[in-house]
């Protein structure tokens, strides 16, 4: 499920959302104004937030990235059952995004003790940033304001391609507009098929590059020091 953004809302405010992005299309309207501001949709890059993680470190969202996919969750925090369903998903598959060179983050409001509490009760691996300020909630403009005790962010999640470039949005309100782990798994193989020149290693001139020793388009291969190549190209010693 993608936001088409801004230019998709009709004359009565509402939002038209597109679900199966390289399959037959269908549309869902979304009652009311865009879910957050309006430049956080497809093709827009999502601010580079710093934020103190559970260890209280500060940490920007470019820095976990690094060159990766970026699954980031904006959550309520601790107190919420719906938080907890979410993010015990997300552990139960995090060996698959792990092999699958994909990142995860969740901000939350939670203070420091909290927020330690909630990552440990969902059993994560991942980081996790406390942003008890409202700091995202305010700039991105999804405060939760049917909940004052708890003044919340609406929850998203958002699959970022690197650069923090906006892949797809989903509004967690309810519960069923949160994306499933084979939602992800959809959004992450379009995302992974953009962004790695090798995701085909049949696509035309990879093979030649390959036997040229030019691996710059070679996943893992283009951080390695000039000149080295796969041990079982080196010839080896006749015994």
């Amino acid at each position: 499920m993608i936001y088409r953004g801004a230019e998709a809302a009709t004359a009565g405010g509402d939002v038209i959302l597109e679900i199966g992005e390289g399959q037959p299309r269908a549309y869902q309207i979304m009652r009311g104004s865009l879910p957050m501001r309006p430049d956080i949709r497809p093709g827009g890059v999502f601010p580079d937030y710093s934020l103190p993680d559970h260890t209280g470190t500060v940490r920007t969202l470019s820095e976990l990235q690094g060159r990766d996919p970026l699954i980031l969750t904006l959550a309520r925090g601790n107190y919420c059952p719906k938080e907890h369903q979410q993010h015990l998903e997300l552990a139960a598959n995090y060996p698959k995004i792990n092999v699958a060179y994909t990142q995860v983050a969740t901000i939350a409001t939670d203070d420091h003790h909290t927020l330690q509490e909630f990552r440990a009760s969902v059993g994560a691996q991942w980081t996790f940033l406390s942003d008890p300020g409202r700091t995202v909630q305010q700039d991105l403009d999804i405060q939760e304001y049917t909940d004052p005790e708890h003044n919340p962010m609406i929850p998203h999640t958002l699959v970022l391609k690197p650069g923090l470039v906006v892949h797809s949005v989903y509004n967690g309100y309810w519960f069923w507009g949160r994306p499933s782990f084979y939602d992800l798994w959809h959004d992450l193989r379009a995302a992974s098929a953009e962004i790695r020149p090798d995701w085909d290693l049949s696509t035309p001139g990879l093979r030649e590059a390959w036997d040229a020793h030019d691996y710059s388009k070679f996943h893992g291969w283009d951080r390695r020091a000039p000149g080295s190549m796969p041990t079982s190209y080196v010839d080896k010693p006749a015994s």
